[in-house]
C-alpha cells in the first residue's frame, strides 16, 4: 500500500483551508451614489472578483443622491449591524475624490469593517457602536495596479480592490497603512436629547417609499416617558429652527392606531421614534424632509 508523500498532504490542506476561509469568509458589500446607469459599480464588482472570483459580493444601495454624505452615513447605520462581523462594506460617495482628504478603513466595535473616504460617512458609526480602530489607506501600496495615473475614481482603484482583498484574507488590517491619529470627520447635527420633559431630536432620513418621517431619538430615551400606547403627543417638526408642522397624534405599536390619513407616533424598525401618516405620506403632505437642519421634538400636550 502506498503512503502519501507528508509534504504534498501538508500542501492540499492549507490549499483547501484557505478555499475553505474565502468560502466561508467575509461578505463584501458596496454603497456609492453611482446609480446603475453605466459601468461603475460593474467595474467595483470586476475588481474584486478579479481578486478572488470566490468572494461573496452584495449591494448596500447604489441609489443614495449624488454626493449626498449624510445619507450615506445614516445607510451604513441602518444596515452594518445585521450583517456578521468580519463583513467588509465598501462605501464610496466621494465629492472629494481625488483631494487631500484622507481614504481610511475603519473596525467598528462590533467587528465590521468600513472602506470609505473620510468625509463624514462614519458620523453615525462613530457614536453606536463606536469605532474601535482607524486606518489609513496606503495609497501608494495598496491601490489597483496600472491605476496610478488615474485620480477620480477610487471607487474602482482604491476602496474596492482594498475591500477585496481584506474580505478575501488577502491583506491584514493592520497592514492597511498607519493607524488614524486624528478623528474621523464629523457631520454636525442636533443629538437625541431630553430634558424637562421634552424630546428632541434630528431627522436624519425618511422611509423614502412611504414618506414616513424617522427620527435618531432612541426608544430607551422615549421609554424614560414612560408611554403608553393610545396616549396622544404633541409633535413639531422644524428646519433650521423654522416650525414646518405642529400637531397632535396617538402613540401606537403600528400604523393601524391612527384611521386611514391620520398621523401616527411609533417606533421604527431600528427601534427609534418616528411619525406617519396610517397609508398616506406624511412628508409629502406637509413639506418635511430630512438632513442635519432638521429636527423633531416630542412632548406631552399642555393641559388646559
Amino acid at each position: 500500500m502506498n503512503r502519501p508523500n507528508p509534504t504534498c498532504v501538508a500542501v492540499l490542506v492549507l490549499f483547501l483551508s484557505a478555499a475553505a476561509f474565502v468560502a466561508d469568509g467575509a461578505a463584501l458589500v458596496f454603497q456609492t451614489d453611482f446609480g446603475l446607469k453605466d459601468g461603475a459599480v460593474s467595474a467595483m464588482k470586476g475588481v474584486a472578483h478579479g481578486v478572488d472570483p470566490r468572494l461573496q459580493q452584495f449591494d448596500l444601495t447604489h441609489e443614495i443622491p449624488a454626493y449626498n454624505i449624510w445619507e450615506a452615513a445614516f445607510r451604513l447605520k441602518q444596515t452594518t449591524s445585521y450583517w456578521p462581523a468580519g463583513t467588509v462594506f465598501v462605501n464610496v460617495v466621494d465629492p472629494g475624490v481625488g483631494t487631500e482628504r484622507r481614504a481610511v478603513v475603519a473596525k467598528t466595535r462590533d467587528g465590521r469593517y468600513i472602506v470609505t473616504p473620510d468625509n463624514g460617512a462614519l458620523t453615525f458609526l462613530a457614536v453606536s457602536p463606536g469605532l474601535a480602530e482607524v486606518r489609513v489607506i496606503d495609497a501608494a501600496k495598496q491601490r489597483l495596479k496600472g491605476s496610478e495615473e488615474s485620480y477620480t475614481f477610487h471607487g474602482r482603484d482604491l476602496f474596492a480592490y482594498v475591500g477585496a482583498r481584506l474580505a478575501a484574507g488577502k491583506l491584514a488590517f493592520k497592514d492597511i497603512g498607519p493607524k488614524a491619529v486624528d478623528d474621523v470627520v464629523r457631520l454636525s447635527y442636533q443629538p437625541a436629547v431630553l430634558s424637562d420633559g421634552v424630546l428632541r431630536g434630528n431627522i436624519p432620513v425618511l422611509d423614502t417609499q412611504y414618506g414616513n418621517v424617522w427620527s435618531d431619538i432612541p426608544k430607551k430615551l422615549f421609554n424614560q416617558l414612560s408611554p403608553r400606547f393610545g396616549e396622544t403627543f404633541a409633535v413639531t417638526v422644524r428646519c433650521s429652527g423654522t416650525n414646518i408642522w405642529s400637531g397632535t397624534m396617538p402613540y401606537g405599536a403600528t400604523f393601524g392606531a391612527a384611521p386611514p390619513g391620520g398621523p401616527v407616533l411609533y417606533v421604527d424598525s431600528l427601534l427609534e421614534v418616528a411619525i406617519a401618516l396610517n397609508q398616506g405620506n406624511f412628508a409629502a403632505k406637509h413639506g418635511v424632509a430630512s438632513g442635519p437642519g432638521w429636527s423633531i421634538e416630542i412632548r406631552r400636550p399642555e393641559k388646559r
